[in-house]
C-alpha cells in the first residue's frame, strides 16, 4: 500500500529496480517560439535545468521528444486544417486565433515534437502501467478544425484516440485542472463514449464561451486553496467513477495567485496538494497516467517554474510506487 501523500518524501517504495520516470523534452519547445512573442518561451528550458540540477534527477530521466506525423494529427483533427498547418499556409485569422505571434516556420516542427512527446509518454505508460510526462503541451484549446489560445493541435485528444484506437484502452478519463476550461477537448469528445472529459476552471476566465465537458466544475475568481481542493476532489471522483484504464492529467499551474492570467488565489502548497491527490488516486486505482504541462504565466516566471518542478517531481515520486 502506498503511503499518505506527505510521507512520499521519506518512505521507501516497494520497487527497487531503479527505474526513473521519463519526461519528454525538445529544445524547440523554447526555440520554436519567436523571441518577441508574448508567450513565456523560456519556461521550458528553465524547468529542464531545475529538474536536472536538483534532487529530482535521481528519479527522472529526460528523453528527446520524437516528431508526430500527419496520421497522428488526423486522429483528432480535420484533414484540411492539418494540411494547411503542415504546409505553412494558414490564414492570418487562424494564426491570430492561436496567438503564438510573431509566427515562425519553427512552430511547425515544434508542434510536431510536442505531439510526439505526448504520444511517447503514453506509449511508455501503456507498457509500464506507470506515470510519465511531457514538458510542454496540455493544448486543450485546440478544436477539431482550428487552434486557439496558444494551442495548435490537441495533444490530450490525440493521445486519448491513440489509446482507444491502437493501444487497447477501453475508457479514458481526461482530468483538466488548468485554470482555463478545456473547451477544445470537450468539443472533440462530445459524442465519444469511450472518453470522459472533466474540467475544473475559473468561471470568469478564458475561454469566455465555454463548451460543455462531460463534467464541468467552474470556480469563481479569487477562489483559494481550501475551496479549490474541495472541487478537485469532486472532479477526481467523476474521473474515477468512470472506471478508466487510463488517466490523462492536464496539470496547468496558472491558477497560482502570482499568475496574471489565472484570477484564482492558489498557493504553491495548494497546487502541490492538488497534484498529489491526483497521483494518490492513480496509485490507488492502479491505472497509468500521462501528465501534460499546461499553462503557467507568472511574472516574474519563478513561481510558475517552482510549481512545475513540484508537478513533475511528485509524479516521479509516485511512479516509484507503481508495482
Amino acid at each position: 500500500m502506498q503511503p499518505d501523500l506527505w510521507e512520499w518524501d521519506i518512505a521507501e517504495p516497494p520497487r527497487q529496480d531503479g527505474r526513473k520516470m521519463p519526461l519528454w523534452f525538445h529544445d524547440l519547445y523554447t526555440d520554436g517560439i519567436h523571441p518577441d512573442a508574448r508567450f513565456p518561451r523560456d519556461r521550458y528550458r528553465r524547468l529542464l535545468h531545475r529538474l536536472l540540477d536538483g534532487e529530482a534527477s535521481h528519479w527522472l530521466t529526460i528523453e528527446t521528444a520524437p516528431l508526430a506525423d500527419r496520421n497522428d494529427l488526423l486522429r483528432a483533427h480535420d484533414e484540411a486544417y492539418v494540411d494547411r498547418f503542415l504546409a505553412g499556409i494558414m490564414s492570418e485569422k487562424e494564426i491570430r486565433r492561436i496567438g503564438l505571434r510573431p509566427w515562425t516556420p519553427s512552430l511547425i516542427p515544434r508542434t510536431l515534437h510536442i505531439m510526439g512527446g505526448a504520444m511517447a509518454a503514453l506509449r511508455f505508460v501503456a507498457e509500464s502501467n506507470g506515470i510519465a510526462g511531457n514538458m510542454a503541451g496540455g493544448t486543450h484549446h485546440a478544436h477539431h478544425a482550428y487552434g486557439a489560445g496558444y494551442c495548435v493541435f490537441n495533444d490530450l485528444a490525440i493521445c486519448a484516440r491513440l489509446a482507444t484506437q491502437s493501444l487497447g484502452f477501453q475508457r479514458v478519463s481526461i482530468l483538466d485542472l488548468d485554470v482555463h476550461q478545456g473547451d477544445g477537448t470537450a468539443t472533440i469528445f462530445w459524442e465519444d463514449t469511450s472518453v470522459r472529459t472533466i474540467s475544473v476552471h475559473c468561471a470568469e476566465n478564458f475561454p469566455f464561451r465555454k463548451q460543455p465537458s462531460d463534467f464541468d466544475f467552474p470556480v469563481h475568481q479569487g477562489t483559494g486553496d481550501e475551496r479549490f481542493g474541495e472541487v478537485v476532489n469532486q472532479a477526481l471522483e467523476r474521473a474515477m467513477d468512470f472506471q478508466p484504464d487510463l488517466l490523462l492529467f492536464q496539470g496547468g499551474v496558472d491558477g497560482l495567485a502570482t499568475d496574471g492570467l489565472g484570477r484564482l488565489n492558489l498557493s504553491r502548497l495548494g497546487m502541490r496538494k492538488r497534484n498529489r491527490v491526483v497521483y494518490e488516486a492513480v496509485l490507488r486505482e492502479q491505472i497509468p497516467c500521462v501528465v501534460f504541462m499546461g499553462g503557467g504565466y507568472s511574472k516574474p516566471i519563478e513561481p510558475t517554474i517552482d510549481a512545475f518542478v513540484d508537478l513533475f517531481v511528485d509524479a516521479a515520486m509516485a511512479n516509484r510506487w507503481v508495482l
